[in-house]
């Protein structure tokens, strides 16, 4: 079995930018949606940052509850029938001002993001807010480093977890 290092996952997700953040509600149920995100610069704890207006819901249930997962999937793109592989974060969630400058970092460096940072406040008729994500050290993968053949022969083994070094956290 293939042995994964957490320097490969970062690697992996540093290259994307959706993901699906689940929340929770004032009721206790999960909320998911789809976000832009951006990962925290190489020499800091690794966290992950998203923007939103400040009145989403889950801008909301985050300062209700800070638990939080966000899920980026790895699909496959020339075989779209063969399950996308996937790393999945479990960690708490904080609301941060607009001038944040560690969230304003991460997200200027991918196009989407610095897209997300143009669009104009007024135009949401919301300010702005950061959303910060610090998962916990274990991270839940699936697939991810595997070749389809690989999984064809064997899928239930695909699943596997990482680390995140204690430098990192």
């Amino acid at each position: 079995m293939t042995e994964f290092t957490f320097d490969f996952i970062e690697e992996k997700v540093r290259k994307k930018s959706f993901g699906v953040l689940t929340t929770i509600d004032s009721k206790g149920r999960p909320h998911s949606t789809g976000i832009i995100y951006a990962v925290s610069h190489p020499e800091k704890p690794f966290a992950l940052y998203s923007i939103s207006g400040s009145q989403y819901a889950k801008v909301r249930n985050i300062k209700r509850n800070p638990n939080v997962s966000l899920v980026v999937t790895f699909p496959h793109y020339w075989i779209r029938f063969a399950p996308a592989s996937y790393a999945m974060f479990r960690g708490t969630a904080e609301i941060l001002p607009d001038n944040d400058v560690d969230g304003r970092w991460a997200m200027s460096q991918s196009r989407i993001g610095r897209m997300n940072l143009q669009t104009d406040a007024d135009d949401l008729g919301s300010e702005f807010v950061y959303i910060k994500m610090i998962p916990e050290p274990t991270v839940f993968c699936y697939g991810l480093g595997y070749g389809l053949m690989e999984l064809r022969g064997n899928h239930t083994e695909a699943s596997y977890k990482v680390t995140i070094p204690a430098d990192r956290q």
